[in-house]
């Protein structure tokens, strides 16, 4: 099966390249997604230009594939899920969760020169970076992408409904299956909750797992791809 890679804020496709070689040994063809604005120069990139490449990816990949979303990417996932609901076999969320029609993208850091650049670790201390160790958090901060005003205060747009009839697996690193449901349960994640097929996959890791267990990871993602 064709396995979309979408990363979240700051990253580009490359910090997938250790689970696609993993997924690529069970048996799957990885395709990471390097987003506009996120490693292509594109300074001026749009979260509808995203929204975009992810879609054609879904256009171009081989039978129904499965679009992982990490992060804030978990709404780009869900967004292609919206706009082709019946080419998507499965989406799979590592570490978060969709947007409601309506919502920003990502409104929660300030925009500086026009772009959220990366804030430094003191933002993520505690069960985000805990399994980092000192070179882990230099190279991902080094290689950071500020991320397009664009991109980051964009409004989510869903209109198919036909989306909650795709499967969604949540992978769960920093919090655990039970504490999702949880969330899910008390509305917190209404996208979610309108879901008509949700399962939970927890991993020991947290919120970078590609980085931090990517062979964990992939064997996660090769088995929900399996069970599509």
């Amino acid at each position: 099966m064709d396995i979309l890679l979408i990363a979240g804020l700051w990253l580009d496709g490359s910090v997938w390249d250790n689970v696609a070689t993993q997924l690529e040994a069970h048996g799957h063809r990885a395709v990471p997604v390097t987003l506009p604005g996120q490693g292509d120069g594109n300074a001026s990139a749009t979260l509808a230009d995203q929204v975009a490449a992810v879609v054609t990816a879904v256009d171009a990949a081989a039978g129904k594939p499965m679009v992982v979303g990490h992060s804030a990417a978990c709404s780009l996932a869900w967004l292609a899920a919206d706009a082709r609901p019946g080419k998507i076999s499965k989406v799979a969320l590592i570490g978060g969760f969709p947007s409601s029609d309506g919502e920003a993208y990502f409104d929660s850091l300030p925009v500086q020169d026009g772009a959220v650049p990366f804030p430094g670790w003191g933002e993520f201390e505690g069960p985000d970076s805990a399994d980092l160790d000192d070179a882990a958090k230099q190279a991902i901060a080094s290689a950071a992408i500020p991320v397009p005003e664009g991109v980051t205060r964009g409004a989510i747009r869903l209109a198919d409904e036909r989306r909650y009839d795709v499967p969604v697996v949540l992978v769960c690193p920093e919090f655990t299956p039970a504490q999702a449901r949880e969330w899910i349960e008390r509305g917190e994640v209404p996208e979610l909750a309108k879901s008509r097929n949700v399962s939970f996959a927890g991993i020991d890791s947290g919120h970078w797992p590609m980085i931090s267990a990517p062979a964990e990871l992939a064997r996660l993602l090769a088995q929900a791809a399996e069970e599509s």
